[in-house]
This record gives structure tokens, C-alpha cells and sequence, in this order.
């Protein structure tokens, strides 16, 4: 536990030495980067999108190898049963007789890389889905705790439906914060032939551990939101709801479903860490409006006009975020 604020402003300066030394590993990418270590400083899971190549996997690793955390890659395949996510009983010969022991899955780790989670079944699928909200796993009758810190970052393609099974809105939902990873910028993709096709090798140190990131969830937990600010984040919630009083006929348009109460969560959550990452020990309008972007974005159902009208989530959350008025 952080006792006091001193401690607590060594244990930021920590955080920003990470973000620094996973940015070694990985070029351009710093938004990214930023929105992974609040997913992470809040308790959440993330879900990043993006066309292959860019290096999601590789920020991953990355991550798992700065902070300390035990890692685990799952590959996601049509045939990926959920026994081979979770783990499952085998019988063993202790003492003369037969006995049923569990043998761990690959969830069982602090870290656990997702890759490509749409290519595995509905099934399968929601063999992830207990352990992302409650941080458990139950195998028949058993039910096994998780070690903390557990955070599960999913990646899928978002140009390739062939084969694939988009994640139900359950467990979309799950996800605190939904990541676009972009194409690097000519000298961003300059500096990356430089490091993966030479001799040249990064070599990140450890800078966190499991301990230090437990400690600052418990942490951020305490840092204010002022009335304001937090009604704030309530009403650009529930603006993107096309049935409420006072919706804009953009949202009314282009919106079939709105976010959850967890958007809320995920909101006040990320924007406190925000917050606490910038050395600041409140939260503005603008940590409210920067965190909304991934903490809405999957959260939005939008209607077959948006669909046809090429209008994105994106799109429909600027416009709430430019019409709700701050106080």
C-alpha cells in the first residue's frame, strides 16, 4: 500500500520511466502506449484493433517484460477448445488410486495476450469471459482465484471477416477500453527498419512490479472527481443513448444502442489514472473528454444508416462530446 504522497509521486515518476522504456520497444505508438498503462493502472482489460504488422503483439511483451508481469499468449484458432484456455482435470495416480488434478491453462498468468480472439468460437470466447470480470476460473465444481495483477489484451483484424465470429456485445463490454493501433508516419516506420531488420537489439529493463501496479489501483481509487467534472462524464454516457430525453438526431440517427453504466466506470476510472499519470491529483474536463474516445467506442451499437452513411463511432462520439455542455 502507498502510505503517503511522497511515496506516491516516486511510485509516478516509475510509471513515466515505463512509459518511456516500453516506448523503446515500440516506435510512434505513444497514445497507444498511454491508453494500455491506464487500462492497466484501473484494473481493466483492453481490446486492440488493428491491421497486422503493427506491432501489437510486440507491445504486449513489451508491457509484460517493463512491469514485471508474468506473461501468457493464447492464439486463437476455430478448433481453440475452452479447456485450453482454462485449463482442465486430468486423472493422475496418487498413493495407488485414481485421482482428478487441474492442470492450469494458459489464463493463469498476470498478463495474458489474446491474439486474434475473433477467430476462436462463441464458445470458447466465453471461456474468458468470467475471468476478465471476476478475476476467477471454474472448472467443474472448482472455482481458482487468479493472481493479481490479471489483465487480458485481446487483438483482432479488422479487415478480415472470412472466418471469424465478432464478439458479442456481453463481452465487448468487458473490455475497459477499446485501442485503434494506426499505421506509423514515414519516420516512425524509418526508425522501425532500423531496429527489426539490423543487428541492433532493445533490451527493456524491469521498472514496475506486480505489487507497485496493485498498489496504484488502490491508489487512484482516492483521487477526486469534483461534482462537475463527474457529471460531466454521466451526461456524454448517457447522450449516446438514442431513446433518452433532450438525444441529439445525430445519435438518434446513427445510434441503436448506447453505452453501459460500465462506460461510466471506465470512464471515471481511466480519466483518476489520467490524471495521476500527469502528476495531478484531480481530474479535468479534458481527462473526461480523452478517455472517452476508448472507453465508448465498442460500446456504441450503431444503426444500418451509420453503416451506410460510412459514419464511425468516432464520429458519433466527437459529436457528443462537442454538444454536451460543461458546467
Amino acid at each position: 500500500m502507498i502510505q503517503n504522497e511522497n511515496e506516491l509521486r516516486m511510485m509516478i515518476q516509475k510509471l513515466n520511466v515505463a512509459e518511456a522504456e516500453i516506448g523503446n520497444a515500440i516506435i510512434g505508438q505513444k497514445a497507444v502506449i498511454r491508453q494500455v498503462l491506464l487500462a492497466m493502472l484501473s484494473g481493466g482489460n483492453v481490446l486492440l484493433e488493428g491491421v497486422p504488422g503493427l506491432g501489437k503483439t510486440q507491445l504486449v511483451k513489451a508491457v509484460a517484460s517493463v512491469c514485471s508481469m508474468e506473461f501468457s499468449r493464447i492464439q486463437f484458432t476455430p478448433d481453440l477448445m475452452p479447456a485450453d484456455v482454462t485449463g482442465t482435470n486430468l486423472i493422475v495416480k496418487e498413493e495407488g488410486r485414481n485421482v482428478f488434478q487441474f492442470q492450469q491453462g494458459p489464463i493463469f498468468a498476470n498478463l495474458v495476450l489474446a491474439d486474434e480472439i475473433n477467430r476462436a468460437t462463441p464458445k470458447t470466447q466465453s471461456a474468458l469471459l468470467e475471468a476478465m470480470q471476476e478475476h476467477t476460473v471454474t472448472v467443474g465444481n472448482e472455482t481458482y482465484a487468479l493472481a493479481e495483477p490479471f489483465m487480458v489484451l485481446a487483438t483482432q483484424n479488422p479487415i478480415e471477416n472470412e472466418g471469424t465470429y465478432p464478439l458479442p456485445e456481453a463481452q465487448l463490454d468487458r473490455f475497459l477500453f477499446k485501442i485503434q493501433v494506426d499505421f506509423p508516419s514515414i519516420e516512425e516506420l524509418k526508425q522501425i527498419m532500423d531496429i527489426t531488420v539490423t543487428n541492433k537489439n532493445v533490451e527493456l529493463r524491469p521498472v514496475l512490479t506486480g505489487e507497485d501496479i496493485v498498489a496504484m489501483r488502490s491508489a487512484i481509487r482516492d483521487i477526486p472527481i469534483a461534482d462537475a467534472v463527474a457529471e460531466y462524464a454521466l451526461k456524454v454516457v448517457v447522450a449516446t443513448h438514442p431513446e433518452v430525453a433532450g438525444a441529439s438526431e445525430f445519435v438518434k440517427r446513427y445510434v441503436s444502442c448506447g453505452a453501459s453504466p460500465r462506460a461510466a466506470q471506465a470512464i471515471y476510472q481511466t480519466a483518476r489514472a489520467k490524471a495521476l499519470l500527469e502528476n495531478r491529483f484531480n481530474v479535468s474536463f479534458d481527462d473526461i473528454k480523452s478517455v472517452a474516445y476508448p472507453a465508448l467506442r465498442h460500446r456504441l451499437v450503431l444503426s444500418f444508416e451509420a453503416l451506410a452513411d460510412g459514419v464511425s463511432a468516432d464520429a458519433i462520439i466527437k459529436e457528443i462530446l462537442d454538444s454536451v455542455k460543461t458546467n
